[in-house]
């Protein structure tokens, strides 16, 4: 599946839930909560769980696959703001390359 299939899948899939409803400023907000998780998951890696009693350990693979998850739910959300701006998320990769080259004056 491309970005932009998993986009449209997305938006359809939110749609249904009537989850898309909620406007970009409401999305940030849940984008906020989802990097919170991200930032949780990558310290239970780089510091080989978080040492907290409330926590079972995870193994490597279980560590790993919380990553994806976390990464996968940001990357979503992102995905739908994108949607509701009319902006295709395939469409940044060349704008954030065009970008860099010419602030960086590289090739």
């Amino acid at each position: 599946m491309t970005i932009d299939e998993h986009q449209d899948w997305l938006v359809d899939f939110y749609k249904g839930r009537d989850w898309y409803r909620f406007s970009p400023m409401n999305r940030l907000v849940f984008l906020s909560e989802e990097i919170g998780e991200l930032s949780r998951a990558v310290r239970t890696i780089e510091l080989n769980g978080r040492d907290h009693p409330g926590d079972k350990t995870l193994t490597e693979d279980e560590r790993l696959d919380n990553l994806k998850e976390e990464l996968a739910d940001c990357f979503d959300q992102l995905l739908i703001i994108c949607k509701q701006y009319g902006i295709r998320y395939s469409e940044l990769s060349d704008y954030s390359k065009n970008k860099l080259k010419k602030r960086f004056k590289t090739k």
